[in-house]
Formats: structure tokens, C-alpha cells, sequence
């Protein structure tokens, strides 16, 4: 037996077929992309396939396409990269408690949700929000199907988490019928969080997955009865019984990416550099959700050198992971995973300094590719994992300093916001 997965990221597809103990079982298959094209993202999708049917998909989160009633997209791809609609999403928090929305939903008032996606289609772009038949993510325009998970539904921001439908009070100011939105059945595709977790063997609340691909994400999957969303969290339904919840950067891989891009040929950095970095390039998500802060350096003087500003940005991105962390105190062990992390070591050993805790890289070449396959299997294998990396006891003193001044830094830049 042998199951085909499909594992749809934020700038590549991939398939590949797995084993009854989700070990690859044939060739992986991959395209990337740069286009917000949901046609030629879908016509990527079926090249990786080459004609299977995938048993399993993986997909990422918060997307969404308007189609006509001939499936025809009136829009772009909007992803959670897309900020235009920050306005929007104020308008939101002036008309509803955005504390009792997250408590609600797991989601935030902020541009990487649908609500707010949506009230900025209603006011900018009146005639595709009047004309749209349906409105779905990704996963969804490819099924050409009007019909959704749960798991990726609940990315939307737009899902009470008690009844696994789709919010009342949301859909009331929006102005929106249910019956324009995706049913919510059983279908055997899941966000590419789940599947993270999943393919890393990430399972229960003391064991974290850390993923570093374009965006970052650092998350926990466990059973409960009561889902109730923490402040600064997000919490997403997997099925009925089981969550995903935990915090997300808007800046990972795509920064290492910048950074490599900006400072081309950079020497490695000093260590004791003297600078502090907010890694917001691309705004912020957890834990403050603020689409309107920006990337700072503090501490610039005439001995800086670019490696110094790399390594600076990359220990940043490290203190907000551990400012997740924090929120997650369950949490006894951290699992890195995602492309950006595997391929660059020396960053899984800051982001461990970062932390203060030992992190375990995992040994899946693609996690979410793999969970895919192992949320459709019944006896699949643990997940391999690979080398420890332990905080270095004779930098402890300089990342904690190092990690309060972000800090500092940060609340200083959000109060003049």
C-alpha cells in the first residue's frame, strides 16, 4: 500500500508518494512559484501529481480566492502576506471586542484573516465582492469543490471554535451569507501547520514543532475538549478532537533569503556585535499582531559590518520565537523543521542560544509533505530525528542581555505606534 501526498507551501508544490509507514515510497516532485496566479499555482499542482489523485493534501494557511459561478477566480491569490487590507481590519476592531473574536475563532482581527480579507474586498472592490459566488481557500479552487475541512477553515479567523461552523456575529458585519462560504465536511486535506507537526512527529503539548520555511512558526497539536485560545496565540481545530496552537513570524525564511539577497558575500558576524533587531520586515504577527510595525536596527556604529547585521536579524528572529516560547510553558521539548532551518545550521545553533533550551533538528527532509501522508495512514513510523543543539553556556549572559533589549526596543516602538 502506498498513499500519494500533496503539500501545497506559499511558493512551491510537492508530491510524493509515501509507504504504509510514511517512508518515501518513489520520487519527490516539486515546482516553485512566484505568482499569485491561483490558475497556474493549480496547473503546478497537477504537474506534481502527474494525473494521481492526492490521498492526503497539505496546504497553507489563510488563503483566499473569490470565483465566479463558473469557478472562474475574480481575484488573485490572496495570502497572508497580503497587508492591503490593514485598514479593513481596523474598521473590524471599532465594531466587535477583538478579545472575545480570538476567544471565539483563535484568529485575530489582523490582515492574514479572512474577515478582514473580506471587509476589504466589500469596500475597495464592491463589484467582485457582490459578483463572487464562493469564496475559498486555495485547497478548495483547486478541488474546483465548494466544500472545505475543518482544519482549514478554522485558519480563516472566520469559525467558531464550539460549533466548528462558521462565525455568526463575523458574518453579520460582514454582510455575508453562509452559502457563499465553503460547507464544512470531512475532507482529507489540512493546513500545512497539522501537517508540519504531524510529519515531524510534533503530537501532544510538551513537544513543539519550530519551522522556519518562508514564514515561521513555532506550535504545539493536542487533544481538548474546550478549545480556548491564549493571549497572543493563535488555536486552530485539526478535526474534533484535536488543535493546533501556537504562534507564527511573518519573517523566516524570506528574511534569511533578504538578508542573504542585501548582503551578499557577508563575512560571518561578531558575536558581540552590540546590536538589537526587530525582525519585522514583513509585520508583525505573534505575540503583539500588529500589521504596522516595521524592521528596526539599534545600535549601528562605524565598526558594523554586514555579517554583523546577519547574524544580528537571525539572533531576532530567534528572541521572537522565544517570546512565543514563553507563552507555551507546557512545552518541555522543541523540534526544529522547515527548509530554511535544515539548510543553514548555524542558525539552528543561535536560534538554540536564543531560546535557552536544547533544540532537536528533525531529520524529515519535508515535514509537512510527509504529515500529509501520516494523517491518512494507520500505522505510520516515528518520525527520525537528528542532531541535539544545545545553548552554549559561555553566551547564556549575552543572549539573555541581548533578548532584553529587543524587548525593550519592542515596547518602545509599539507605544509610539
Amino acid at each position: 500500500m502506498s498513499v500519494l501526498a500533496l503539500d501545497i507551501g506559499s511558493s512551491s508544490v510537492r508530491a510524493r508518494r509515501f509507504d504504509e509507514h510514511a517512508e518515501p515510497d518513489g520520487e519527490l516532485r516539486q515546482e516553485r512559484y512566484d505568482t499569485r496566479d491561483p490558475a497556474a499555482i493549480a496547473e503546478l499542482c497537477r504537474t506534481v501529481l502527474d494525473g494521481g489523485e492526492p490521498d492526503g493534501t497539505s496546504c497553507f494557511a489563510h488563503s483566499l480566492v473569490a470565483v465566479d459561478a463558473g469557478w472562474k477566480p475574480l481575484t488573485p491569490l490572496l495570502g497572508w502576506r497580503d497587508t492591503r487590507s490593514a485598514d479593513a481590519a481596523e474598521w473590524l476592531a471599532r465594531r466587535l471586542d477583538p478579545e472575545a473574536v480570538h476567544a471565539r475563532t483563535g484568529g485575530y482581527l489582523h490582515p492574514s484573516f479572512w474577515p478582514a480579507k473580506l471587509a476589504w474586498l466589500a469596500q475597495e472592490h464592491p463589484d467582485v465582492y457582490r459578483d463572487a459566488a464562493h469564496f475559498v481557500s486555495f485547497c478548495d479552487y483547486l478541488r474546483r469543490s465548494p466544500e472545505t475541512s475543518v482544519s482549514i477553515a478554522s485558519a480563516t479567523g472566520l469559525v467558531d471554535l464550539t460549533t466548528s461552523d462558521w462565525d455568526t456575529e463575523l458574518l453579520e458585519v460582514l454582510g455575508l451569507d453562509a452559502e457563499r462560504l465553503p460547507r464544512i465536511v470531512d475532507q482529507p486535506v489540512w493546513l500545512d501547520a497539522v501537517c508540519s507537526n504531524l510529519g515531524a512527529g510534533c503530537l501532544g503539548p510538551e513537544r513543539a514543532a519550530l519551522m522556519v520555511g518562508t514564514s515561521g512558526a513555532l506550535r504545539v497539536l493536542y487533544e481538548t475538549e474546550r478549545p480556548q485560545p491564549r493571549p497572543g496565540l493563535f488555536l486552530y481545530r485539526y478535526d474534533e478532537r484535536r488543535v493546533i496552537e501556537g504562534g507564527a513570524l511573518s519573517d523566516g525564511g524570506n528574511l534569511h533569503a533578504w538578508l542573504e539577497a542585501t548582503l551578499a558575500d557577508a563575512a560571518d558576524g561578531c558575536e558581540d556585535h552590540g546590536l538589537t533587531v526587530l525582525p519585522f520586515l514583513g509585520g508583525e504577527r505573534s505575540t503583539g499582531w500588529d500589521p504596522d510595525a516595521r524592521g528596526a536596527i539599534l545600535g549601528l556604529t562605524f565598526d558594523t559590518t554586514p555579517g554583523d547585521i546577519r547574524r544580528a536579524a537571525l539572533e531576532g528572529v530567534g528572541f521572537r520565537f522565544a517570546a512565543i516560547a514563553d507563552l507555551l510553558p507546557e512545552v518541555d521539548e522543541i523540534v526544529v523543521t522547515g527548509g530554511a532551518m535544515l539548510k543553514d545550521r548555524a542558525w539552528v545553533q543561535i536560534m538554540a542560544d536564543a531560546l535557552a533550551r536544547p533544540v532537536t533538528l528533525s531529520a524529515v527532509e519535508e515535514a509537512s509533505l510527509r504529515g500529509a501522508a501520516v494523517a491518512v495512514l494507520d500505522d505510520p513510523a516515528d518520525a527520525p530525528l537528528g542532531d541535539v543543539f544545545h545553548p552554549r553556556e559561555e553566551r547564556a549572559d549575552a543572549y539573555r542581555s541581548a533578548r532584553e533589549r529587543q524587548q525593550r526596543l519592542y515596547e518602545v516602538l509599539r507605544d509610539e505606534l
